[in-house]
């Protein structure tokens, strides 16, 4: 199986979890980690920046990574996973928790 399949899975399972377990629309958390670097939090935050977001940064211990909760409300499980996507797409080096 392709990692574009299991991705693509990932998101099926997700969508199920996400409609079975809150009425929509629903505030909902990401969580992101990446390289410590302005630039790629500010790319997280620029894709959140319209919808009312409350974004937090932690540094690690090290400082060599960032992690990005991002707390917002969503109006259903397809709007969750296309930030997801979108994230994943426009922010190079990204991890989704």
């Amino acid at each position: 199986m392709s990692s574009a399949d299991k991705t693509e899975e990932f998101y099926i399972k997700l969508k199920g979890q996400l409609q079975d377990t809150a009425m929509w629309p629903s505030p909902y958390l990401y969580k992101f980690i990446v390289k410590t670097d302005a630039s790629k939090i500010k790319q997280i935050e620029d894709i959140f920046n319209h919808l009312g977001a409350i974004i937090n940064t932690q540094a690690s211990k090290n400082a060599k990574y960032t992690s990005v909760s991002i707390n917002v409300r969503m109006k259903n499980p397809d709007a969750v996973i296309e930030k997801y996507k979108e994230v994943a797409e426009k922010v190079e080096g990204v991890i989704s928790l």
